[in-house]
């Protein structure tokens, strides 16, 4: 079994770096179980990445919940990832409906449909990302932290859509939604054709003032929550100064935090909770 974990954490070390560093501000024994569940999100977001077909991709995402479900405890013992989440989901005693709602938000991701609405976005980022800062939260502390966990999940889950908008559009994915696009005049040809316009940039900012409201409500609730609880929550000290380089460069070449800045932002919130979403 530590074979599984270990597998896990060298995943999230090179998949999902900003993640992987906060959990070494979690006590060591608990640090496994949360490299599990990054794992299992990190396996779960790429599956549109590695399935050729749609067809192929459902076929992945319901394997996962299968295992999720205890249904395919044979198979999934030949799969670490499986192997240290069915573990961790057991020792934590973690909600596994929530990790099925996530699996199925990720069927979005495989077809080109667009985004229709603000508040479908919303939805589809608090169900792909809230349940693993709450699920983190729990297995850190033995509280899901239900109200931070929500405005957390949709203010990271906008940020991370806007920072992946050019391999979105690349690929004829519009995540950013219809109606924000309507609203400031902007076409789809000419997103698909990589040329931004005043128009664009109007609708990547007042979906990046959504995600800021987000940030704060998160901040209003984690002065709450249990000290044990705030590492699973120290990813989003990146999101306002995300959010600022966003507003500063094209849509189409959004500017990134240096990983040496990233890991310094995560650093300082570890030592001052007050600066983690602030």
């Amino acid at each position: 079994m530590q074979d599984a974990f270990a597998y896990c954490a060298e995943l999230v070390r090179a998949a999902d770096r900003d993640r992987y560093l906060a959990s070494l501000f979690a006590p060591a024994e608990r640090r496994g179980s949360l490299h599990a569940l990054y794992a299992f999100d990190s396996e779960v977001a790429r599956v549109h990445e590695v399935a050729r077909q749609p067809l192929a991709g459902e076929i992945r995402l319901r394997w996962w919940s299968e295992v999720v479900a205890g249904e395919r405890s044979g198979e999934a013992a030949g799969n670490p990832i499986a192997r240290a989440l069915l573990a961790t989901i057991d020792r934590h005693r973690l909600d596994a409906a929530k990790l099925v709602e996530l699996i199925e938000a990720r069927q979005f991701d495989l077809y080109d449909e667009p985004m229709a609405g603000l508040s479908e976005l919303e939805t589809y980022v608090r169900r792909t990302s809230s349940p693993i800062f709450s699920l983190g939260a729990k297995i850190l502390a033995d509280t899901e932290a239900e109200a931070a966990a929500a405005p957390a999940g949709i203010a990271y889950g906008i940020v991370g859509l806007l920072s992946a908008f050019p391999r979105h559009a690349a690929r004829r994915q519009l995540t950013i939604p219809r109606e924000l696009l309507e609203r400031h005049d902007v076409q789809s040809v000419d997103l698909f054709a990589n040329r931004s316009s005043p128009g664009l940039v109007a609708a990547v900012a007042d979906l990046g003032s959504v995600a800021r409201r987000h940030l704060a409500a998160a901040r209003e609730h984690l002065v709450a929550l249990p000290a044990a609880a705030l590492p699973a929550f120290l990813p989003l000290a990146l999101m306002g100064p995300s959010l600022d380089r966003l507003a500063r460069s094209s849509p189409f070449a959004p500017s990134e935090i240096p990983a040496w800045r990233r890991q310094w932002l995560i650093w300082r919130a570890a030592r001052n909770p007050a600066r983690i979403a602030g």
